[in-house]
């Protein structure tokens, strides 16, 4: 299969799966290209044809995951810098925004929760990989991972009200009064 078959076959969807993570359009439709290209320069390396949707959307999360990174990493240096272009940033969208609770809700898992979810959603760690390394039945596995995310969502539930679209996307979110110390 050549790389134009496959992108005109799965453009659309990886499209819309970058867009639900990434909230500036010009960053989505960038990372869209960055994909494109490792699509094209590592296709050879893809041994199953029957895998190549869950290879094409790992090859995205992996993009968003070091989008992010770098993000991060560049906020950081500008900070230490004293970089004064902040005025030509965006607003934060409510994702990034918060980005910032994770960490300290995390914290208020238990230590396996915290470890588990850290692991999978922040660091990108797959699902196989992890039950593998810590030798746990993968489907067991799915079902910790499961109760790991509807426990911190209930902390941020605890903390925040939020209102998400008709497909679940996270639209805006109110802090609830006093009940937040976390972020």
């Amino acid at each position: 299969m050549t790389t134009e078959a496959i992108w005109s076959e799965y453009q659309t969807s990886l499209k819309a799966f970058i867009r639900s993570k990434v909230s500036n359009p010009d960053d989505a439709e960038d990372l869209l290209q960055d994909i494109l290209v490792k699509t094209y320069t590592s296709l050879p390396s893809l041994h199953e044809r029957s895998k190549l949707k869950p290879w094409l959307f790992q090859i995205a999360n992996n993009a968003i995951i070091d989008f992010y990174r770098r993000k991060r990493f560049d906020s950081n240096d500008s900070d230490e810098v004293g970089n004064e272009l902040w005025l030509d940033e965006e607003s934060p969208s409510v994702v990034q925004d918060l980005t910032k609770c994770i960490l300290p809700f995390l914290h208020g898992l238990s230590e396996s929760e915290a470890e588990l979810l850290k692991a999978i959603e922040i660091d990108g760690v797959s699902q196989k990989d992890y039950a593998e390394t810590h030798d746990i039945n993968y489907s067991t596995l799915k079902s910790r991972l499961k109760k790991s995310r509807q426990n911190l969502m209930g902390l941020f539930n605890q903390c925040c009200k939020f209102s998400l679209d008709s497909q679940g996307n996270l639209l805006e979110y109110e802090r609830r009064d006093g009940n937040c110390s976390k972020c």
